[in-house]
């Protein structure tokens, strides 16, 4: 028996003194020399200065390994400050993946040009730039705009070290600035790049926090198999509110040993399960395995009826209730829900299952896809940006799980960084369950977890509920109601206040105070008396655009809900 990955992290208190250090590669490198000035497609509206290109990572053996940037600026000549003229904060954004460019961060999330559906550009209001420079940066070496020699490995941290090094040449006022490093889906990449910068003895940049938004910071099974019933109590609709398949799936959770206390402190370090090493690795294994899922399922539409016997079926093709685990699917629940609601639950029946937006059946989905703009050459012109043909995402690219983050919360004890994770209500790929357990089994300020259940709200500047938000000894989570995998993308306005609020503030809502145990906020008895967020009624669906919603019956609802009552099996404490 395997236990999830055991994080010790330490932190709190003022940043040491840092030593005087040399900043910049020496490699002769400035800022006008990445200004764009030529006028990108489709771009019609004016925007912020800003700058692009790939920067050398500093390595002997690999002249061609490069991480390529875009940078836009808060106001103008902010980036271009002298050295020590600004302590402004900055932002870096990546995406994960593992291989994924930020360039689709950049214009389908948070950045200032966003792509539509028929791929015109427009304006984004909730631009992450709004409130700090912000770069967008495709690594490792080889994604994206990045580029990288034949067979040359991918050592992560070296890279981005040596990208920074050489970027603080560019822009020296960076080297001073608060930087705040966030992503989503960059649960690998961040604890890296942070461990190698706390591992020099002379950081090129100064880190002030960073902020990971559904990550991949767990083991295989704590995401593949420990959410699912947090998923189906979320959204009931993929099981069409169906008790009989509940208690299926409750057993084999059960079997599975995945039915443990999620405890408020904990009493010690939470085991489950038998997982392979690498996080980031079986993440790319579970979304192979939902491809297979999907191509099973694609079958032509089917009538009430028949969806009707097909469920009646499936529940006579059961194995016994005879204590064992189900051979077919062992305990990855998770895909099996997946192949539930694609078999037997309108809409998902139709084909379409976003795992990244558990009430989007859309089949084909709505394209967001960057790559028409990203792959003119008159934008690769202006960027200067190398003449090869972006994609989103590098397959080939792989790197290992977290095993060293206890040897990161040694070095984080002593700068003072302060952790952020969020988690996006609807994401099934990377539940906010498995966030939850991780931060349950992880060591910070000298106590295992948080202390208290989150339960307090935050809401947008319109006063709209949002999500709910919790903080202790320098850790704060975050659940975003109605939001996706790509929280920023889902919630636009509700991500911007937090980045406003929580990441670049201090926004003490959700703080526990370690004196008095009170809550600044206060806690709402519905989240304390739940273990999950509800999800919204509605499931859509349609053909490359929204065309319908459908809901259950009132009466179906109101049961399902009396039943739930009684049939919850996740425990808290």
């Amino acid at each position: 028996m395997l236990s999830l990955l055991f994080l010790s992290f330490s932190l709190g208190g003022a940043s040491s003194a840092r030593a005087a250090c040399a900043s910049g590669g020496g490699l002769d490198l400035h800022w006008q020399d990445y200004l764009v000035t030529d006028p990108l497609p489709n771009v019609t509206f004016p925007i912020a200065r800003n700058f692009a290109g790939n920067v050398p990572i500093n390595n002997d053996t690999a002249t061609n390994n490069t991480l390529f940037f875009w940078a836009f600026e808060k106001s103008n000549g902010s980036l271009t400050a002298p050295a020590g003229a600004s302590d402004e904060p900055w932002i870096i954004w990546l995406n994960g993946g593992p291989g994924a460019s930020s360039m689709t961060g950049l214009m389908v999330e948070n950045g200032p040009l966003l792509v539509t559906g028929d791929y015109s550009i427009v304006d984004n209001p909730w631009s992450w730039n709004k409130l700090a420079d912000t770069f967008w940066i495709d690594q490792p070496a080889g994604v994206g705009y990045a580029t990288s020699d034949p067979d040359y490995g991918n050592v992560l941290a070296e890279h981005a070290l040596g990208f920074l090094t050489n970027l603080v040449e560019i822009f020296p006022s960076l080297a001073i600035r608060p930087l705040y490093l966030a992503g989503d889906y960059a649960g690998t990449y961040i604890p890296y790049i942070t461990k190698a910068l706390f591992s020099t003895p002379c950081p090129p940049v100064k880190l002030r926090k960073f902020a990971i938004g559904d990550g991949t910071l767990g083991d295989y099974y704590s995401y593949s198999g420990v959410p699912v019933i947090a998923l189906i109590e979320t959204y009931p609709q993929l099981i069409g509110y169906d008790p009989e398949v509940f208690e299926y799936f409750k057993e084999q959770y059960q079997l599975c040993g995945f039915d443990f206390t999620l405890e408020y402190p904990p009493t010690g370090p939470l085991f489950y399960g038998s997982a392979p090493s690498s996080s980031s690795g079986n993440l790319k294994a579970v979304k192979s395995a939902w491809k297979k899922v999907w191509s099973r399922t694609q079958n032509p539409p089917i009538s009430k009826r028949e969806q009707s016997d097909r469920v009646l079926a499936w529940k006579r093709d059961l194995p016994p209730n005879n204590g064992t685990i189900n051979p077919t699917w062992g305990c990855s629940l998770v895909d099996e829900l997946v192949d539930w609601a694609l078999t037997n639950s309108f809409p998902w029946t139709l084909g379409g299952f976003d795992y990244y937006d558990i009430p989007d059946a859309l089949n084909p989905e709505v394209p967001s896809d960057p790559s028409v703009f990203l792959n003119d050459n008159r934008t690769r012109l202006a960027l200067h940006a190398p003449s090869k043909i972006w994609v989103n995402e590098d397959d080939d690219l792989l790197v290992g799980g977290n095993e060293f983050l206890s040897e990161l919360a040694t070095n984080a004890s002593k700068n003072g960084v302060s952790l952020i994770f969020y988690s996006g209500n609807d994401d099934s790929l990377i539940s906010h369950r498995s966030t939850e357990v991780v931060i349950q089994n992880t060591t910070f300020g000298g106590i295992q977890g948080f202390t208290r259940k989150p339960a307090t709200a935050f809401t947008d500047d319109h006063g709209k509920f949002a999500g709910i938000v919790h903080q202790e000894r320098n850790v704060t989570y975050a659940l975003f109601n109605h939001a996706g995998h790509l929280v920023p993308q889902s919630v636009p306005e509700a991500a911007f206040v937090f980045l406003r609020e929580f990441i670049l503030g201090s926004n003490l809502t959700g703080y526990v105070d370690p004196k008095t145990g009170a809550v600044v906020g206060g806690e709402d008895p519905t989240f304390l008396a739940h273990d999950y967020l509800a999800g919204g009624d509605a499931i859509f669906y349609g053909a490359g655009t929204t065309a319908s919603s459908t809901v259950a019956p009132t009466a179906t609802i109101a049961a399902w809900d009396k039943f739930i009552t009684t049939a919850t099996v996740i425990a808290t404490a």
